[in-house]
C-alpha cells in the first residue's frame, strides 16, 4: 500500500517539506518547463522552486501549446536559461539599461531532455538565451554533475535570482532542497553514501 503523500510537496507525509518552503516575492517571473520524466524523481527540485516563489509557475510536458500567450505577458522580457555559445551572462537589474524584469524560462530535465524541449518548441528555441557566470559547486551531493558548473534546477534558479535582484538573497529557497538531500543520505546510511558518492559521514 503506497504511503500517504502531501498533496502540495508530493513527499510522504512523514517527510513533508512544506514547513521549510518559503514564500518569496521576486521582480523576475520564473516559468519552469518540466520534462514529464522528472515528475516522479525523488528530488523534484523544480517543484520546490515553484512552490517557494510567489511569481513562479511549473508546467509539465514536452510540447507547450500555450507558450505564445505565456511569452506575451506584458511587462517582462522573455529569455530562456540555457547555456550556449550565444548565451548572455546574467547581469543585475541595477546594471541593465532595460528597465523590464525578465520572464525567465527554465527547462527542467537532463541535458538531453532539456535540449529536446527546445527542439520541440520552436518559440522557446528562438528566445534569447541567458546563462550564469561563475557558480559555486552544486550542493546536489547525490548526483554526479554531467559537467563542471552544472547545477540542479532549484540551484540554478536561486543563482539567477541572486544575480538579477542583488543584493536581495533567495538562498532561503534552498532549505527544503538541502533537507531533502540530507534525508536521502540518512536513509542510505553514511557508509553507503561515502562509498557510492565519495562523501564524508
Amino acid at each position: 500500500m503506497p504511503r500517504p503523500r502531501c498533496e502540495r510537496c508530493q513527499r510522504p507525509l512523514a517527510h513533508c517539506l512544506c514547513p521549510l518552503i518559503p514564500d518569496l516575492a521576486s521582480r523576475t517571473r520564473v516559468v519552469l518547463l518540466q520534462h514529464p520524466s522528472e515528475t516522479a524523481h525523488a528530488l523534484n527540485t523544480a517543484r520546490l522552486a515553484a512552490l517557494g516563489l510567489t511569481c513562479a509557475q511549473l508546467q509539465v510536458g514536452e510540447v507547450f501549446d500555450d507558450l505564445q500567450a505565456l511569452l506575451a505577458a506584458p511587462g517582462y522580457r522573455p529569455v530562456v536559461l540555457f547555456p550556449g555559445d550565444d548565451a548572455q551572462v546574467l547581469q543585475p537589474y541595477n546594471a541593465s539599461p532595460d528597465p523590464l524584469p525578465l520572464l525567465l524560462i527554465v527547462p527542467d530535465g537532463t541535458w538531453r531532455k532539456a535540449r529536446k524541449l527546445l527542439y520541440l518548441n520552436p518559440l522557446l528555441a528562438a528566445l534569447p538565451r541567458v546563462t550564469l557566470g561563475e557558480v559555486p559547486p552544486s550542493r546536489y551531493r547525490l548526483r554526479k554533475a554531467p559537467q563542471p558548473g552544472a547545477l540542479s534546477t532549484i540551484e540554478a534558479v536561486v543563482q539567477a535570482l541572486n544575480v538579477l535582484e542583488a543584493p536581495h538573497s533567495f538562498d532561503e529557497l534552498l532549505r527544503p532542497f538541502e533537507a531533502l538531500i540530507d534525508g536521502q543520505i540518512d536513509a542510505m546510511g553514511g557508509q553507503t553514501y561515502a562509498r557510492n558518492h565519495g562523501g564524508g559521514v
